[in-house]
């Protein structure tokens, strides 16, 4: 009975230690209007790699849930360096996501290699999604980190 109890305790340790690096893995997302009420619900960010190596590729993988059907839209992204802003994309939404987009839970997708000279440190990115009428349908920020690691000189 006592090796069964250890065996027990043993694997809920384990069990916790993994869903603990699953939540550690995930990126902390926050609305840019907490009041707003978005037709899609951002449930969470990962990146990989993380930290993110510069030129080399990296991958954001966005998992949300809307409840509308969605045929298209667009995609902004604008990216600040310590509060400076550096960068804006605008993409087509059937591009990062395969349309329609039904209602329910779906994966937007994006994967860019940064440039080898672009300084590491903390980045923070701002995303607005919008319909194909140009409706805003989520807002959300987050921070990322580009290491020290690569550089155009090591590839």
């Amino acid at each position: 009975m006592e090796k069964k109890m250890i065996t027990s305790k043993l694997f809920f340790f384990f069990s916790t230690l993994f869903l603990l690096q699953a939540f550690t893995d995930a990126t902390d997302v926050h609305y840019c209007d907490k009041k707003a009420s978005y037709d899609i619900e951002v449930k969470e960010v990962q990146i990989s790699p993380d930290p993110i190596a510069r030129g080399r590729p990296a991958t954001f993988t966005i998992s949300a849930t809307t409840n509308q059907t969605l045929s298209g839209g667009k995609v902004l992204i604008d990216v600040s360096y310590f509060g400076w802003h550096v960068y804006s994309e605008t993409k087509d939404l059937c591009g990062e996501s395969s349309c329609p987009i039904s209602v329910g839970d779906f994966v937007l997708a994006h994967s860019q290699v940064l440039p080898g000279f672009t300084p590491p440190g903390w980045y923070s990115l701002k995303m607005k999604m919008y319909d194909e009428n140009n409706n805003e349908l989520t807002c959300i920020t987050f921070d990322f980190y580009i290491g020290f690691g690569s550089s155009v000189a090591d590839m």
